[in-house]
């Protein structure tokens, strides 16, 4: 799979290689009214490219991460209940149990 990963990415910088260099010329992009940017178009290919990969690669990321972390709960809560260990984890009602329990209230 790495591999594959290797082969997408090297053609997307030969295209974006082969683009620069045919389209390098200066091209106006008009921001507000007064304020125009003088760019290549390269550039602002470039940069539009990365203004839409890197807010999903972040989210991607962190998918990734909420996942993994629920997943080791959950692993860790199946290891708890096969070795007959108590879970760090209580729930609501054994909350309120234990409080109805203790003495001092």
């Amino acid at each position: 799979m790495q591999v594959i990963r290797t082969i997408v990415w090297v053609l997307v910088a030969v295209a974006l290689l082969l683009f620069s260099v045919n389209n390098w010329q200066p091209v106006e992009v008009k921001i507000w009214e007064d304020l125009v940017l003088e760019t290549r178009l390269p550039a602002l290919v470039v940069l539009s490219f990365l203004l839409g990969l890197v807010p999903m690669w972040l989210l991607s990321k962190a998918g990734k991460w909420r996942l993994t972390r629920r997943i080791n709960a959950l692993e860790n809560s199946i290891k708890a209940a096969v070795t007959g260990q108590p879970s760090n984890i209580a729930t609501t009602t054994q909350l309120d149990a234990a409080a109805a329990e203790d003495p001092k209230n």
